[in-house]
């Protein structure tokens, strides 16, 4: 059983920069991904930025350029660098796996519910 807890969410003025952070525990899988989701207030879940068992990375269009999705495979941490952060960018963000997993990112970023195992969630809120 995976299990992800998030920290690090909060407020922040227009232009501004976050990171949030994600514990990632029992993530015993040769292949899968890990990543960052987020949902707006009557919004679709939308992926953000995906990392895979071999760090090839993944971001959406809405973010690219700006946001940074790494890890530390030795403390077992996720991380998203959130720069220039727009207020569009409020949302609940979650930390999400899947494992086991060979899906392509690509395949992955526009599958936003196929993640098997989730975090409870870090709110980010931008104001302008």
């Amino acid at each position: 059983q995976v299990q992800l807890m998030e920290s690090g969410g909060g407020s922040v003025q227009a232009g501004g920069d976050l990171k949030v952070s994600c514990a990632v525990r029992g993530l015993i899988y040769s292949y899968y991904y890990l990543g960052w989701f987020r949902q707006a207030p009557g919004k679709q879940r939308e992926a953000v930025a995906l990392i895979d068992s071999d760090d090839d990375t993944i971001y959406s269009e809405s973010v690219k350029g700006r946001f940074t999705i790494s890890r530390d495979k030795a403390e077992n941490i996720l991380y998203l660098q959130m720069n220039s952060l727009k207020p569009e960018d409020t949302a609940m963000y979650y930390c999400a796996a899947n494992a086991p997993s060979t899906m392509a990112l690509i395949q992955a970023l526009n599958r936003p519910d196929e993640p098997n195992f989730w975090g409870q969630g870090t709110q980010v809120t931008v104001s302008s």
